[in-house]
């Protein structure tokens, strides 16, 4: 879809649909009511009529308005003017956007950028259209034989109110695009199935961005790994025949000499358990267990559209977790590239043990911050749904930056406690650390675990075990949490 600025009258738009904001109860937004002017009263009498009161989310479409050059007017309901939030923000665009791929139109232009939402700025609205429309209107189709026809809807001008806005609802746009462009990145690994999306795939695509955006790139082998004595991630890939890998991308564009930023995600492209075998109900969402990976890849597409003045660096352990003859077993003590040792109590928690090695790994960049993304606990998703991602930190103050990130773009996330209370539900009689701390507190010990790989360095720890994905009739990733990680590295970038 193409997207532009432009600031203009909503009754001369000559395209195929023009997108106006009607407020509860059937109070007109500033271009609704400049068309009921232009149409003699149109718009009113439709309103009252009762065919649309104005509640969030509700849509009509109108045709052929007298007065107005444009062949249809869509009416958005926006609810109560001073209770429009982000929240409901978001609601009415994708109301929007559903409503216009369900019709025969092209060329949209829409003004529901216009209408204030809380404090928030023009690009913010802006960029928040952007990224809630294309992802309304994202479809994996890539493994289908016979694909859907494309939407006819493929053309949207954002209008901005006044012409002093335009450079503002720029800087939203290029922010919004890019962040969309992320996530879609992400959802389109995260949805492919795992026969296609492995190890050696992920690979490929961090080659690719490499190539478009210029960064510098390095992938481990089993070989390599093996060097380093990455016990703990080569132990979770022994059960499979997928040879594991070790991403690194570089995004070196941030003055010289500083210390990057760095992204470790989590990519286990199929989690089957290993030999602590899943039910087989919905086992096939293990596909989705390398969306923190997805996540980084996504995120390193976001910032080179941007052309971040940051240095950051991604890194992502990857392989499968499959029950076999060699698999590693419960009981089993691996010794992590950090030298501590870790008694496997139970193979399906895989995730902290790539993770451990990757974090190890990567301290060798010297880090200005470190910050783990994966899809870890099922406990985190008992704890907090599928609304927050659950945050864990031993630096408070990079804790509240990801917070405020995640608040900035609707991405939100939830800080969770890391007391060293429960460190000691890790103990181990024949290790120096077991690999899960029982069911009490899931998501903090895992957490827990992690942080001692990374003591020396201020980290955080993302758990979106319930927001990467939907189940369900929705079922497909979400594309979180690139938002979140993108407007934390442009917070970053610019000092705030």
């Amino acid at each position: 879809m193409e997207f532009s600025i432009k600031n203009t009258q909503a009754e001369k738009q000559r395209n195929d649909c023009v997108v106006v904001g009607v407020y509860e109860p059937r109070k007109l937004s500033a271009a609704a009511a400049a068309i009921d002017q232009a149409s003699g009263g149109y718009i009113a009498s439709i309103l009252k009529r009762g065919d649309m009161k104005g509640k969030p989310g509700n849509t009509l479409m109108l045709y052929s308005v007298p007065g107005t050059a444009s062949s249809r007017v869509l009416l958005v309901g926006l609810g109560k003017e001073r209770d429009l939030q982000e929240k409901e923000y978001r609601q009415v665009l994708r109301a929007a956007a559903k409503a216009l791929v369900n019709n025969t139109v092209g060329n949209v232009t829409s003004f529901l950028a216009d209408v204030p939402v809380g404090k928030r700025n023009i690009a913010w609205r802006v960029a928040q259209l952007v990224e809630v429309t294309s992802d309304a209107t994202y479809r994996f189709e890539r493994m289908k034989s016979k694909p859907a026809d494309p939407y006819t809807f493929s053309s949207l001008v954002v209008n901005v109110p006044v012409k002093a806005d335009v450079p503002q609802g720029e800087a939203g746009l290029k922010q919004g695009l890019a962040v969309a462009a992320g996530m879609e990145l992400a959802k389109d690994l995260g949805n492919l199935p795992p026969n296609v999306c492995t190890p050696t795939y992920l690979a490929e695509q961090a080659a690719e961005l490499a190539r478009s955006y210029g960064y510098q790139l390095e992938v481990l082998e089993r070989e390599d790994m093996e060097k380093l004595n990455m016990g703990a991630l080569l132990g979770v890939a022994k059960g499979s025949r997928q040879p594991p890998k070790l991403i690194v991308l570089q995004h070196n564009k941030g003055p010289k000499g500083q210390n990057p930023v760095v992204l470790v995600g989590k990519g286990i492209t199929f989690d089957a358990g290993g030999i602590s075998i899943k039910p087989a109900a919905e086992m096939d969402e293990m596909k989705y267990d390398m969306c923190g990976a997805a996540s980084v890849l996504g995120t390193f597409k976001a910032i080179g559209e941007l052309g971040l003045p940051l240095n950051v660096v991604g890194v992502i352990p990857t392989c499968e977790n499959l029950p076999d003859g060699d698999a590693v077993k419960p009981g089993d003590v691996l010794t992590s590239m950090s030298g501590q040792t870790i008694e496997v109590l139970n193979t399906d928690a895989e995730g902290r043990l790539i993770l451990c090695d990757a974090i190890t790994y990567a301290q060798r960049f010297q880090p200005a911050a470190l910050v783990d993304i994966a899809t870890l606990t099922g406990a985190c998703v008992i704890a907090l749904g599928h609304h927050a991602t659950g945050l864990f930190s031993n630096n408070d103050n990079l804790a509240r930056e990801l917070l405020k990130a995640g608040d900035a773009t609707f991405d939100r996330a939830w800080h969770m406690p890391l007391w060293d209370d429960y460190q000691e539900q890790l103990s181990s009689n024949f290790a120096d650390i077991a690999n899960i701390g029982g069911r009490a507190a899931g998501s903090i010990t895992a957490a827990c675990f992690l942080s001692r790989f990374a003591k020396e360095i201020d980290w955080a720890h993302l758990d979106i075990a319930g927001t990467a994905w939907k189940s369900g009739k929705e079922k497909g990733s979400t594309g979180r949490p690139v938002p979140l990680l993108t407007q934390f590295l442009v917070q970053r970038s610019s000092g705030q």
